[in-house]
C-alpha cells in the first residue's frame, strides 16, 4: 500500500513538473487539418484579461486580428492589454454581435490604433454603439463586411477561419424591418484552423444555435480548444454540443465577482467531468449531466478563467500548441478512487 502511495505521488508531481501557468499538448487530435500551414511560424491567441465582456487578440505570421472588443467600462483595460501585446495595427475585426460587453471598445480602437476592415453579422440594431461605430466606419472609409455561414476568412500564415452561424436565411430575415432579434444567438460562431490545431469561437451563441450547428456543422465542430460559449454561462455548453466539440481545454472570458455568476457551476463541473456540483445559488449539491463519447468515456478538459488567470495566451506551430496563463494554471479533474474526488489546479496534458 505505501508503495502504491509513493507510485501515484510520483506521477502526481511528474505531470506537473512544468512551469507555473503554462500547459502545453499536441494539436493532433484535431479533425480538421490544413495544408496550408506554414511549419514552425507560431501563432499566438491571447484571451485579454477584459473583465465580464470578450475580447480575443489573434497574431499569425502576416496579420493581427481581434475578435471583440471589451465592455464599455473595460476600455482602459482593453487598451492596456492592446499595448502590451504591441499592438499597432489591426487587420481584420470581427464583431461577434452587438452586446456592450463584446462592442464596447470599437471607439478606442477607432480612435487609437490603425484597422483594416470590420466583419460582423451584418444585421442592423438600434444599439447607440453599434450605430457610433457604423458612422465611424464610413467616415473613415473603412470596410465592413457581412460574415454567414460557410464564408472563410484568410488569417494569413496558413490560419484560416471558416464560420458556421449565422446562416444567410438568418441573416436575411434579420435585415428586414420590424424582425424582433436576439442578439446572442445571432453571434458570429467559427471555427480557426492552423494544421493540426483548431479553436473554436463562439461568442454568446446559447443552446438554440448549438442544436442548429449539431444538424448542419456537427463533424467540423471537433476542436482543440474552444471558447466557452457566453462566458461560461448555463444557456450554452449542452452535452450534445460537447460531446461533438471535445475541446482538450476550453477557456471562458469572465469578470470577477460578476453579477452573472458566470462561469455557472454546473457548466464547470461538465467541463472538468465532475459527477456532482454545488450549485451556487443556494448551496445544494447536484447531478452532473456528464458528457460521454461513444465508449462510454467522461469528458474531462481542463478549463481556463480570466477572472483566475488573467490573460490567457495559446502559442501553437500549427502542431503542438502551449497554453500560458498570467495567474495559477488550469483547473481539472483528478480521479484517484471512487472515494476521492478533487478539483485542483493542473499543469499538465498528462493530467488530460
Amino acid at each position: 500500500m505505501i508503495l502504491g502511495i509513493l507510485m501515484l505521488a510520483i506521477a502526481v508531481l511528474t505531470g506537473c513538473g512544468g512551469s507555473q501557468g503554462t500547459s502545453s499538448s499536441s494539436a493532433a487530435k484535431s479533425a480538421t487539418s490544413s495544408s496550408a500551414a506554414q511549419a514552425g511560424k507560431d501563432v499566438t491567441i491571447k484571451m485579454l484579461n477584459v473583465g465580464q465582456g470578450d475580447s480575443i487578440l489573434i497574431q499569425t505570421a502576416e496579420q493581427t486580428v481581434l475578435i471583440d472588443t471589451s465592455d464599455v467600462d473595460e476600455r482602459d483595460k482593453f487598451k492596456r492589454e492592446l499595448d502590451k501585446a504591441g499592438v499597432k495595427k489591426i487587420d481584420k475585426v470581427i464583431l461577434t454581435h452587438p452586446h456592450a460587453d463584446h462592442i464596447g471598445g470599437m471607439d478606442v480602437l477607432l480612435k487609437d490604433y490603425q484597422v483594416g476592415e470590420v466583419y460582423d453579422n451584418g444585421m442592423p440594431s438600434s444599439s447607440k454603439l453599434y450605430i457610433g461605430y457604423m458612422k465611424q466606419l464610413k467616415s473613415k472609409n473603412i470596410k465592413h463586411t457581412a460574415l454567414k455561414a460557410g464564408d472563410v476568412l484568410d488569417f494569413g500564415g496558413g490560419v484560416s477561419f471558416k464560420v458556421f452561424y449565422p446562416t444567410k436565411e438568418l441573416v436575411e430575415k434579420g435585415t428586414q424591418k420590424g424582425y424582433k432579434h436576439d442578439p446572442n444567438n445571432e453571434s458570429i460562431v467559427g471555427k480557426l484552423t492552423y494544421g493540426d490545431f483548431s479553436m473554436l469561437f463562439t461568442g454568446d451563441a446559447e443552446q438554440p444555435v448549438e442544436e442548429q450547428l449539431l444538424k448542419s456543422d456537427a463533424k467540423e465542430l471537433r476542436s482543440t480548444i474552444l471558447k466557452s460559449p457566453h462566458h461560461g454561462s448555463s444557456t450554452g455548453s449542452s452535452v450534445p454540443y460537447l460531446k461533438a466539440v471535445w475541446p482538450e481545454a476550453v477557456l471562458i472570458s469572465c469578470g470577477k465577482g460578476n453579477d452573472y455568476g458566470h462561469p455557472h457551476t454546473d457548466v464547470l463541473a461538465r467541463y472538468l467531468g465532475q459527477s456532482t456540483y454545488r450549485d451556487r445559488r443556494d448551496g445544494s449539491q447536484k447531478k452532473t449531466k456528464l458528457v460521454k463519447n461513444d465508449k462510454g468515456e467522461v469528458y474531462k478538459g481542463k478549463v481556463y478563467e480570466t477572472d483566475k488567470n488573467g490573460t490567457i495566451t495559446v502559442t501553437t506551430n500549427g502542431k503542438d500548441y502551449s497554453i500560458k496563463a498570467e495567474e495559477g494554471d488550469a483547473q481539472c479533474s483528478l480521479h484517484i478512487s471512487a472515494a476521492l474526488r478533487t478539483t485542483s489546479p493542473c499543469c499538465c496534458s498528462a493530467m488530460r
